[in-house]
């Protein structure tokens, strides 16, 4: 009846458009003060500080920072004119190679919103140009960019990583997989509607576009190469890795000289009001998690769960309705804070393999960024799209159930996800 009642007001809060952090704090606040509690609230302090000061946290400002140079220094436009010369002739034409273009990117920015507000622009503007009506082209531009936090590096991964202690690399890996399998059911899902919804194709390009786009984009293609070639053979960790991502993002904008010097104060603002606005929900939700152990809830979950003889697909299920359903009205980032203290305590009794489990979140996630009224792609892509958020989410359900396919299929295959990591970076104990 506890749990019920906490998550009952932290939803009411957010439907009354309380911020996100705001909400989870009060919420943890009002329950101390309403269970006579109150003298615990000394602990706020502490537990927002301890919750934003681990080292793999340090990732999330500089995978963010990179997306903004990239989005910046013309690095998008290159990959763009690569992938269009890669399969701007297949059915679906420039629906596939947004595609593509997206997976690409992923391998660099590890944010969904950083792919759907910079590559996402010129994806739509190039597909609306060439014929594609624009509610088409901007569903489009919101499901690939969804890949972005699949396909390593991740922001993502990085908090689930900071939150239960699972290796960020294992993490990274294990994504890698999940992800190609992302764009290749979008990739289809596109190529069926081609001929029904009229979608344009180009004439197949040249060979020599294609080494020529091929050189173009030859640096920005290399950069996820060092990023998951440095991690897989220690070079450097996770989180040195997102340093010398924004490094490498820099050093590309001004060698193509589409960044200059006056171009890095808004970028490195933009990048900070992400940072605080994301570290502030962590603060927050930390003290709500520390919260959520001290009154016993997981406890309570697991004798429940026992109670009704639950076994693990049963479990995986009931975590996929929960996050789905949250997906809706809450953030990704809050949905980990909120749930994780709770899932991870659960996960091995089950028997469930946190790397697995961390991409099944993920890409639980991913589907909470397509669904309103909180779906932060929808908000991104509607920013330049002016299609409405409501129409944008209808035109999204094909790549919604092609996420929700490959969810199911990693949840309860999770070989799929541990191949790559178990292969490179060996079995854990």
């Amino acid at each position: 009846m506890l749990t019920l009642s906490i998550f009952a007001v932290l939803l009411i809060l957010l439907m009354i458009d309380v911020p996100i952090a705001v909400a989870i704090g009060l919420t943890a606040i009002a329950f101390f003060v309403g269970m006579g509690q109150s003298d615990f609230l000394m602990m706020l302090p502490q537990r927002m500080y301890s919750g934003t000061t681990g080292f793999t946290l340090l990732a999330i400002p500089f995978f963010i920072l990179a997306g903004n140079l990239m989005n910046t220094g013309g690095i998008t436009t290159r990959i763009f004119r690569f992938a269009g010369a890669l399969v701007g002739h297949v059915p679906g034409g420039l629906g596939q190679v947004s595609v593509i273009s997206s997976m690409i990117f992923s391998g660099m920015s590890g944010s969904a919103v950083a792919d759907a507000a910079g590559l996402g622009q010129i994806q739509h503007r190039a597909m609306v140009d060439a014929g594609y009506k624009p509610g088409i082209s901007a569903a489009i531009v919101a499901g690939a960019s969804t890949i972005g936090p699949v396909i390593p590096p991740s922001i993502p991964f990085v908090l689930y990583g900071a939150i239960t202690s699972v290796s960020v690399s294992r993490l990274f890996l294990a994504g890698a997989i999940p992800g190609v399998l992302m764009g290749i059911a979008m990739m289809i899902g596109i190529w069926m509607m081609a001929g029904p919804r009229g979608l344009p194709s180009s004439p197949r390009a040249h060979l020599r576009e294609i080494v020529a786009s091929f050189k173009a984009a030859f640096w920005p293609l290399l950069a996820p190469v060092i990023i998951i070639g440095g991690i897989t053979t220690g070079f450097f960790t996770a989180t040195e890795a997102s340093v010398i991502a924004a490094l490498y993002a820099l050093l590309l904008g001004f060698a193509y000289r589409d960044l200059r010097v006056k171009d890095l104060p808004p970028v490195l603002f933009a990048s900070l009001k992400q940072t605080c606005g994301l570290m502030f929900i962590i603060a927050t939700a930390n003290f709500f998690g520390w919260f959520t152990i001290f009154e016993r809830i997981p406890d309570a979950l697991i004798m429940q769960l026992t109670a009704f003889g639950a076994s693990p697909v049963a479990f995986l299920w009931i975590v996929i309705a929960i996050i789905l359903v949250l997906g809706c009205f809450l953030d990704g980032n809050a949905i980990f804070l909120i749930t994780l203290p709770i899932f991870m305590k659960l996960c091995p009794i089950y028997g469930i393999d946190m790397v697995n489990f961390g991409v099944v979140m993920t890409l639980l996630i991913m589907i909470g960024n397509l669904t309103p009224p909180v779906g932060m792609c929808l908000f991104a892509v509607d920013s330049f799209a002016k299609v409405g958020v409501w129409k944008l989410a209808y035109e999204c359900l094909p790549y919604l159930v092609a996420i929700l396919l490959v969810t199911i299929l990693c949840a309860f295959v999770p070989e799929i996800s541990l191949w790559l990591p178990n292969l490179l970076m060996g079995k854990e104990g």
